[in-house]
């Protein structure tokens, strides 16, 4: 189908959120708080899990099913402090050996002026730079929209899956129309042009699984893709756990490497 059906269902308000999954496959969860700096923010939530019996640290960016929670989540536009919880949420992980899980779904950063003045950009880059070396296993999952850095700061993992119907690009399609035409309202043919569905991003190499939903979206049968998505982060733990952890490195490091290579 065109790609902006798939941009149309990863924006449903009824689409499950991180919560949604984090309630349905892992046990245990207890929710972690703050930065240690500035505040608790609430588009980023993460804490500590398990599954199949593996303890993990779990990180999601929330949004809201209603009016009054996306007020309350910023509409999953994570401020500076909430890359910041993140990024100790993993250090602590990585201290205590856990594996990393990190569901996305996010239009992007926070661009509000307090934002900025509050780093951010520097944030949103200690993330990339510190993820890279993390020693200890780690996935993401963008579960919706996945935009620009916003979505990347917390996706330079050993493993990046989608779900079928979600999408990841480095801005959205009307921003993109809008620099390229000065026109917002080509967002459809900015859509098809930018590769941004799981299958153009699988066929690019640039993600290494899509994970399959119903037709017209997950919220139809959200248990079937949360069952499945359950399956497949247990199935993928056990190899990565399985891996010496310099040897994991250096994979990480392989393949983020490789896209500067894409050619024509």
């Amino acid at each position: 189908m065109p790609a902006y059906d798939n941009v149309k269902i990863a924006r449903k308000i009824s689409r499950p959120t991180a919560l949604d999954y984090i309630d349905h496959i892992f046990e245990d969860f207890v929710e972690l708080h703050g930065d240690r700096g500035f505040r608790d923010d609430k588009a980023v939530i993460g804490g500590i899990a398990s599954i199949n019996g593996i303890p993990v640290t779990v990180i999601g960016i929330q949004k809201g099913k209603t009016m009054e929670e996306n007020i309350e989540r910023n509409f999953g536009q994570p401020h500076p402090e909430g890359y910041r919880k993140a990024l100790r949420l993993m250090e602590q992980a990585e201290k205590f050996h856990r594996p990393i899980i990190n569901l996305i779904n996010t239009s992007g950063a926070y661009p509000g002026l307090g934002a900025e003045e509050r780093g951010q950009g520097e944030a949103i880059a200690k993330n990339l730079m510190v993820m890279a070396n993390l020693r200890t296993p780690t996935i993401s999952v963008i579960i919706g929209e996945g935009g620009s850095g916003g979505a990347l700061a917390l996706a330079v993992t050993d493993r990046v899956w989608m779900l079928e119907n979600s999408v990841y690009a480095v801005l959205s399609p009307e921003g993109f129309a809008s620099i390229l035409w000065k026109d917002a309202k080509r967002a459809k043919e900015a859509a098809d042009l930018m590769k941004i569905t799981a299958e153009d991003l699988l066929d690019m190499g640039v993600i290494e699984k899509v994970i399959k939903e119903v037709d017209g979206g997950c919220q139809n049968d959200f248990g079937f893709t949360a069952n499945l998505m359950k399956a497949k982060l247990e199935s993928e733990l056990e190899i990565l756990m399985a891996k010496d952890i310099d040897t994991l490195l250096k994979e990480r490091y392989n393949r983020f490497r490789s896209f500067g290579e894409f050619k024509e």
